[in-house]
């Protein structure tokens, strides 16, 4: 979800352990390394895996950029040691090349995310169609078009790259002239350099054990899960009503996930507590009360999953709090930016946020940001190659996008490719300011916009194509500069990390749809009483088929209660901006709370147990949980994705759990 609580912390020009001026710098080519593929190329499996996982069960993905840093820190310290074994002398493990591994890896399983493998990609399948209805207005048998690995990895070929290209010749301005943040590209930076200083090593040996710690425990304790699973999606720890059989039927129930937990401990709290407010608030209250309106506002006799009744509600609710939470946050960050660029004209050059002491403009640069700045812009990538590479992939794409989706004609593809630049510096220059990245928002403003342009025929398919296409670009710029943000702090050229942004968008192209087809073929993916419910395919589909056909799908009242969660998002966001910080870090996040409206309250009570774990561990000890906090959540996910591989097994041989562990009320045995 980002880091935005750390913005406003780390507004210095340089960073704690920044390198010294007399420190070397390796030749670009040799920070670029065959063994650092090679662990890319595992650590794109293994994030690929966690990002499909989370995206397939409750949509939220925490930043894991630290985590790739950290993973790619252990895998090459054991691959030289074990190389050492034998005898064999390896190259110096230097933090440029560590820069460039983390690059790579960010780069491939940013597709998992940006590729919409649980969101605008599903929704095209024929399971999402029938959940909606093949009767519900608007939802046509025509515009389906089922998962395929060849047409997946050919789009992620023919878009994914224009992204790297659109704002490469940007990075100069970005990250240099208007000194941006990018806290999570500053966070990993500062991980980075911590971890490769001498002064470093023994908590660096500490934390690489703490994670392998819980790495095991979280692996072992799902395999210990596996065996009362059962079969079929009531069974076992998952299914665990431990706070009664009522509260259970209404989601409020502790899953035991290690993957939720931990990524409580990584988002901020207010974050976790937003998602479990949110949870109280329509689980607990508003679906309850309108359960008792069936037969007044919609059927009675309809399925927990027709979008004609209550399951419609759910998630028209909450579309509107992330449209408007999206649509406060867009407006936020175009006005910020037309106003900085404003004031840095009138100002005759005078950079946009920048955090210098003094009004000395002029003022000399300490000898460590002039080393910044020297080895940053020594090795640039010359904007004729960002440009003419972004115009003859924008026209390859143009031509073969409508081979893929012949609803969406080359002029729309073309269209999106003229606006999608501007989107794309509007994302990096408030990701780089607050953290958030908006590609989703960008994305699903895309959807309405080219499904109501193609319109009945065709127009849900086109819309949903169109997301895609917004997406892959705004998502891989801001990404893009969080790296170079990441490699101007490490003393890393900036054209190796091209280069490995452009080598992991190839290992993504591949891997992304590979792993999610071992999902789509082991498991139920889609179904809404699953494990694997894929919550923002309905949601995305459901957005495409209201571009066609306007507000006439909605369920009855669902408007004026839809409106109210919009503006009620906006105004939560506007009293956030103006109240004091010491206020505002305690006002929800409706982002955050729309999540729980659709999923459940499960998932929001095991992250709100990370987030507790880490409140009482920051009393207790604070240095440690500033230490440690971060590995310790990084195992826990990361165990939890290795075991989705041997699991995925399993199912794929049909081999099944041997027990199957219930509850039921004890009356029923009378």
């Amino acid at each position: 979800m980002g880091m935005q609580a750390d913005a406003a912390e780390m507004t210095g020009p340089l960073l704690a352990g920044a390198p010294s001026a007399v420190e070397a710098v390796p030749p670009w080519r040799e920070q670029l390394t065959v063994r650092g593929v090679v662990v890319s190329a595992i650590l794109g499996v293994l994030f690929c895996l966690i990002t499909h996982k989370l995206n397939l069960t409750v949509g939220i993905i925490p930043s894991l950029n630290v985590a790739a840093g950290l993973l790619a820190y252990f895998l090459v310290r054991t691959w030289t040691a074990a190389l050492g074994m034998f005898g064999v002398v390896s190259k110096p493990f230097t933090k440029q090349e560590n820069t460039v591994i983390q690059t790579c890896v960010v780069a491939c399983y940013g597709l998992a995310t940006s590729g919409g493998f649980g969101s605008y990609m599903l929704a095209m399948d024929q399971k999402t169609y029938e959940l909606i209805g093949t009767d519900y207005p608007g939802n046509r048998a025509v515009d389906v078009k089922n998962p395929s690995l060849s047409w997946m990895i050919g789009f992620m070929f023919v878009v994914s790259f224009i992204g790297i290209f659109s704002l490469v010749a940007l990075r100069k301005v970005m990250v240099i002239n208007y000194k941006l943040t990018y806290p999570r590209g500053t966070a990993t930076a500062m991980f980075i350099n911590s971890v490769h200083a001498a002064t470093g090593d023994e908590l660096v040996e500490k934390q690489v054990s703490c994670l392998g710690k819980y790495l095991s425990i979280s692996f072992l304790w799902n395999c210990f899960k596996w065996f009362f699973s059962g079969v079929g999606d009531s069974c076992g720890f998952d299914n665990f009503p431990s706070l009664g059989l009522a509260a259970f039927k209404n989601t409020f129930y502790f899953d035991f996930s290690p993957t939720y937990i931990g990524c409580g401990l990584i988002c901020p709290h207010i974050v976790n507590c937003s998602a479990l407010l949110g949870a109280i608030i329509s689980w607990g209250f508003l679906w309850p009360y309108i359960s008792t309106k069936a037969g007044e506002w919609y059927p009675a006799n309809l399925g927990s999953n027709d979008f004609r009744g209550l399951y419609g509600y759910k998630v028209f609710i909450s579309v509107s709090l992330i449209l408007g939470d999206g649509t406060f946050n867009l407006i936020k960050i175009i006005y910020a930016t037309i106003k900085e660029i404003m004031n840095a004209r009138s100002k005759q050059g005078r950079l946009p946020l920048v955090w210098v002491h003094g009004d000395d403009k002029d003022s000399k640069l300490s000898v460590e940001e002039k080393l910044l700045n020297e080895v940053f812009l020594k090795d640039s990538i010359p904007p004729w190659l960002a440009g003419s590479g972004y115009v003859g992939l924008a026209a390859i794409s143009t031509t073969t996008v409508p081979m893929i989706f012949p609803q969406l004609k080359w002029y729309l593809v073309l269209f999106a490719y003229v606006v999608a630049p501007l989107l794309a510096f509007c994302n990096s220059y408030g990701t780089g300011l607050t953290d958030w990245n908006l590609a989703f928002t960008y994305g699903k403003i895309g959807l309405f916009i080219f499904a109501s342009w193609v319109g009945q025929h065709g127009g849900v398919i086109a819309g949903l194509a169109a997301c895609g296409v917004m997406m892959s670009i705004v998502s891989t710029a801001g990404d893009l500069m969080h790296d170079f943000k990441t490699g101007y702090l490490t003393l890393s050229s900036p054209r190796s990390m091209f280069v490995s942004q452009l080598i992991g968008t190839s290992l993504g192209c591949v891997i992304a749809p590979l792993t999610f087809w071992l999902y789509w073929t082991s498991f139920d993916i889609g179904n809404p009483d699953g494990m694997f419910k894929a919550p923002y395919a309905a949601i995305f589909r459901e957005m495409s088929i209201m571009g066609v056909e306007g507000f006439s799908v909605l369920p009855r009242h669902c408007l004026a209660i839809c409106s109210f969660f919009f503006f009620g998002a906006i105004a939560i966001k506007l009293i956030r901006d103006v109240t004091p910080n010491s206020l505002s870090k305690f006002i929800p996040l409706p982002m955050a709370m729309a999540v729980s409206f659709y999923i459940g309250a499960y998932f929001a009570i095991d992250m709100f147990i990370g987030t507790v774990i880490l409140f009482v561990w920051e009393r207790v000890n604070r240095k440690e949980a500033e230490e440690f906090a971060g590995a310790v959540a990084s195992g826990l996910i990361c165990g939890d994705g290795i075991w989705s591989v041997p699991s995925a097994i399993l199912s794929i041989m049909r081999i099944d759990p041997p027990m199957c562990m219930y509850f039921k009320p004890s009356f029923t045995y009378g």
